[in-house]
């Protein structure tokens, strides 16, 4: 029986028809207002001091919030499809204001509920915890008191919030506008054509090195031109973010990020430090690469060139089948839910101008779905790009069955499943290769993956945490920052490059999300956390899957380091663990080398 074919653009009508002139989104707007409305007047007439006598106005706040954050995550999801599929969307941009306004409405109102919280004595707090309808919820309830502890007073707070707005946010929005402005000049069969930068970007998996160079070359030059902007954009979050810690007393940059990853600093300094010390066969890597390019040092925009011929070009409908096929072989769970996600279109992966770069996963948990975002071109690594998204929307499909509450997890174990999944994909593409030359590409093409989490993401990192430093003492201009990210990529890929990408600050968007400080370890983090998940998986087989899942669950009600001694008997916080992480990523390398040695 032949699949029907699978379409390449989403469906977003099924939650709000006629997009961003969706007159039902404008009534969920205001559906979301009412509801604010009267979360607000429980929260102000809440006693807490009366909350052991009155438990069931606890419980009345506790679904309250469950419902203002689900309508509002809904709200936010649809208008950042909306803005990714096409971004001269200007009516778009105007409900994204909206949003914001809401949330920072939420925040307010949430200030003033935590400040209520740190209120309640430990006595009736623990006692109150002991009730049946709040037991699964301990974690995130005592984390929520002890984070509103750390908090200025709530008129401070709820000044932060009303000013972050047209501040913080609105310097986050005014990056999204200027990069929906970057054209990347390119000639194509005689005529000059102007791609977006996810268009563009895809072109550095050319095969001809001409072709690269002078996308990189007018990749440079549409960034530089910007510049000045983007500088600007980046210092004002950062001093944003910088002033809420200073008042805060906040001597640590990495305090938040950290939080927010609920991860231990011993375990990230741990972690880097491994990595750090494993350089060399990654170097070794890029040399080898760089003598069968047939130059003498990469570049930049050699990083993710293919290494002979691969013929697999895989058609949309092809890589889908492909992911469902390998997916199956892990899981039942897996494949039907992907292949549902297929069916049922909740993929964007046309390649036409005016998207967004890059690709995202996206939860609308008041339909219980979730919508992939990418520019698709038929290479395998778009093909595992498309597996890394779908990782992504297994999650929160495994969570469905989790108190809402209990389901907002972290960056770092969010990595861990897509990266999952994306390694099933890798794994499988190597291992069905036609022949020893596409097989090699095919591995080539995986260990490119281990070198952007392990330099790419590590030069991120380094970048943002000298940045910051700086920062604290005023702005940072264009050409500082240059000097700091060339730093950074040069301590990160060992100096072993020709030319660097100086302008990867303005460039990658992970710089200029305001909702999550530091958004780089956490891809690092998964992908090292999600090998030995995959380990465990390959040792178990197909009956692996339920444990799998049941990790998934816990993830947005744990310490990364209580759920990885729960389902992996680790310490993460020890080398032991990382070690072996990287030494798997080794082992790839190894096998490259072996192969292509004269």
């Amino acid at each position: 029986m032949t699949t029907a074919a699978y379409t390449l653009t989403w469906d977003l009508d099924v939650f709000f028809k006629d997009g961003s002139h969706s007159v039902e989104f404008e009534s969920f707007l205001k559906e979301i207002n009412e509801a604010m409305t009267g979360f607000e007047v429980e929260v102000k007439k809440w006693d807490a001091s009366n909350v052991l006598r009155e438990k069931n106005d606890f419980l009345m706040l506790l679904h309250s919030l469950q419902t203002n954050s689900q309508m509002l995550r809904q709200a936010g999801a649809f208008v950042n499809c909306l803005q990714a599929q096409n971004m001269h969307d200007t009516k778009a941009n105007e409900l994204r204001g909206k949003v914001s306004n809401h949330l920072a409405r939420l925040n307010t109102i949430l200030t003033i509920f935590d400040d209520k919280l740190k209120t309640i004595s430990e006595k009736n707090w623990h006692q109150l915890l002991q009730m049946d309808e709040l037991k699964e919820l301990y974690f995130v309830l005592n984390e929520r008191r002890e984070m509103a502890k750390e908090m200025l007073p709530k008129e401070q707070e709820a000044l932060i919030n009303a000013l972050s707005v047209d501040g913080y946010h609105g310097w986050g929005e005014m990056y999204d506008t200027l990069v929906s402005q970057v054209k990347i000049p390119y000639e194509e069969n005689g005529e000059v054509v102007e791609l977006s930068v996810g268009q563009a970007h895809n072109k550095f998996s050319h095969p001809d090195r001409n072709v690269r160079a002078k996308i990189f070359e007018n990749w440079e030059k549409a960034w530089d031109e910007k510049a000045e902007l983007f500088a600007a954009t980046l210092n004002h979050l950062a001093g944003f973010r910088l002033s809420i810690y200073e008042n805060r007393k906040w001597n640590e940059v990495l305090k938040e990020p950290l939080s927010y990853n609920r991860m231990q600093k011993e375990t990230l300094e741990s972690m880097w430090e491994v990595i750090s010390e494993f350089k060399k066969p990654l170097t070794e890597y890029l040399k080898r690469k760089a003598e069968l390019l047939g130059v003498e040092k990469l570049s930049w925009y050699d990083l993710d060139a293919p290494i002979g011929e691969v013929n697999s070009h895989f058609s949309y409908q092809e890589g889908a089948e492909f992911i469902i096929q390998h997916f199956s072989e892990f899981g039942d769970q897996l494949a039907r839910f992907t292949k549902k996600a297929f069916e049922d279109s909740w993929i964007e992966a046309e390649d036409r101008p005016g998207k967004r770069p890059g690709g995202f996963c996206t939860s609308f948990p008041v339909s219980g779905q979730s919508r992939i975002f990418m520019t698709y071109s038929g290479t395998p690594s778009n093909v595992s790009t498309l597996a890394h998204e779908l990782g992504h929307a297994f999650h929160s499909y495994a969570l469905k069955d989790v108190h809402p509450l209990n389901r907002n997890y972290a960056m770092n174990v969010a990595e861990t499943a897509s990266t999952f999944a994306e390694m099933i994909v890798a794994d499988a593409s190597v291992k069905n290769a036609k022949n020893d030359e596409e097989r090699l590409a095919l591995l080539e093409d995986k260990i490119q993956r281990t070198v952007a989490l392990l330099m790419n993401i590590h030069a991120r990192f380094l970048f943002e945490t000298k940045f910051y430093e700086e920062r604290k003492k005023g702005i940072v201009g264009k050409d500082r920052l240059n000097e700091l990210m060339l730093e950074a990529q040069k301590e990160a890929y060992g100096d072993c490059l020709e030319e660097y990408h100086p302008l990867f600050w303005a460039s990658k968007l992970h710089f200029f999300i305001t909702g999550v400080p530091f958004y780089n370890f956490p891809y690092t983090f998964g992908y090292l956390f999600s090998l030995g998940i995959y380990a465990q998986a390959q040792k178990e087989g197909k009956g692996y899957e339920d444990k799998y899942m049941a990790l998934l669950r816990d993830t947005g009600s744990m310490k990364v380091e209580d759920l990885a001694k729960k389902h992996l008997n680790v310490d993460l916080s020890k080398r032991d663990f990382w070690e072996e992480g990287v030494k798997l990523c080794i082992k790839d390398i190894d096998e490259f080398l072996e192969a292509t040695k004269n």
